[in-house]
């Protein structure tokens, strides 16, 4: 199976517009041409007098009571052997609902930051015990980032770097630093006078104290090129172009990509592996690998595939879990298994009570589970947290030795 021939819209059927207008979610790519002056003025201006953008807080919420038997919901058990849904019973400080925000595991905190409901772009960071389910709202300080969606937010020790985002039609190429043992926002010193363009829905991945970008889109088109970051200090960082958007040349064997950006991105050894995502014209079904050693690509030959965007991509030992998304029809809830080792798809079934198809979400593992927050159905957004037990499953957690040959 190849990409949809047939376009696909910029926007998936259903999404609601902001009150800014642009909401380009298939690739953050084709918006009016309009948008760059505009961009501009937002980019000027978004350094004074910045605020948390959080929802009103409600009451304190305590831990719910254990549910009685008699009231449980009908739903058959699983098998030993078998995956399994429920939705964790969360407790502590009420967030928004949330698509397109960013979603990083660091120990046993899930760090949930910006992203926006139907109407509103938010800066605020919430913290969920991914072993209670509890949710805290720590109190940030320091230069704090504007509100923003369909950025990246990568993992460097304790600390967190988020790169790019918009919201409405504002694009950016910012950098912002927070460190969760004091949680001060820092911007850090760029070095040098190469940065990547403003960009959202892109990808960002650590590999040897360099966070790779690909992809995403400018507001005007969609992106396929790679940035490194150099993150070993994180208050002096540089850029350095690692792959250009540029064509090959006639008759070059080089071959990459297309432009895209809602994809995903997953760093095995020295392999980034890009699955998925849309230019605002097509929905793609292809895996792609990058070699950040040897700086080649390769296209995977796989015979049976599947179409997504806004999906989620979690690496679970040798296999790459993929959650939800959009086919190019509609929002799905299956779970996808990309055997890394044979490179072939599987298909699952999981028990329980699944979510709602979605795109737009986030999702990590932790002990043997994974955790799925909030994300959009095309018409709803949602702030809940789904858990995914792996059940036997878990042992693929354990397998950290193998080797992507293709």
């Amino acid at each position: 199976m190849t990409a949809a021939s047939t376009p696909v819209p910029d926007i998936p059927p259903g999404v609601p517009r902001d009150a800014e207008a642009d909401h380009k979610p298939a690739a953050a790519a084709v918006a009016p041409a309009a948008a760059s002056s505009r961009t501009t003025s937002a980019v000027s201006t978004r350094q004074s007098n910045i605020i948390i953008s959080r929802p009103v807080s409600g009451k304190h919420t305590t831990f719910p009571p254990l549910p009685r038997p008699d009231d449980g919901p009908d739903v058959s058990p699983a098998p030993a052997s078998g995956m399994y849904w429920s939705k964790a019973p969360v407790s502590g400080s009420p967030h928004s609902n949330l698509r397109a925000h960013t979603t990083t595991l660091i120990g046993s905190n899930v760090y949930v930051f910006g992203g926006c409901d139907a109407k509103t772009c938010f800066n605020a960071m919430y913290v969920l015990d991914a072993d209670s389910f509890y949710w805290s709202v720590p109190h940030m300080v320091g230069d704090i980032p504007m509100p923003l969606r369909a950025m990246t937010c990568t993992a460097v020790g304790k600390k967190l770097v988020v790169f790019g985002g918009g919201d409405g039609p504002a694009y950016y190429n910012d950098v912002y630093v927070l460190d969760t043992v004091n949680f001060r926002w820092s911007k850090p010193r760029i070095v040098g006078d190469k940065l990547p363009s403003k960009r959202r829905a892109h990808t960002a991945c650590l590999y040897k104290n360099g966070i790779y970008v690909f992809g995403g889109g400018d507001g005007v088109r969609a992106l396929n090129d790679i940035w490194r970051l150099d993150v070993s200090d994180t208050s002096k960082m540089s850029w350095r172009l690692i792959s250009s958007a540029e064509k090959p040349a006639a008759g070059a064997r080089e071959r990459r990509p297309k432009a895209r950006g809602y994809h995903t991105a997953n760093m095995v050894g020295s392999k980034l592996i890009i699955f998925g995502g849309s230019d605002g014209g097509e929905c793609f079904d292809d895996v792609w690998i990058y070699d950040v050693e040897r700086h080649t690509w390769k296209l995977v030959n796989i015979p049976m595939t599947f179409r997504r965007l806004s999906h989620t991509a979690t690496i679970v030992g040798s296999y790459l879990f993929v959650i939800g998304g959009h086919d190019g029809h509609e929002y799905c809830n299956d779970v996808l298994l990309l055997n890394l080792v044979t490179m072939t798809w599987d298909r699952r079934k999981a028990y329980g009570m699944p979510p709602s198809g979605r795109g737009y979400h986030g999702t990590v593992l932790y002990d043997s589970r994974l955790l799925v927050v909030g994300g959009f159905d095309g018409s709803d957004v949602f702030g809940d947290v789904m858990v995914l037990e792996l059940a036997v499953h878990a042992y693929y957690s354990q397998i950290s030795h193998f080797t992507i040959d293709v």
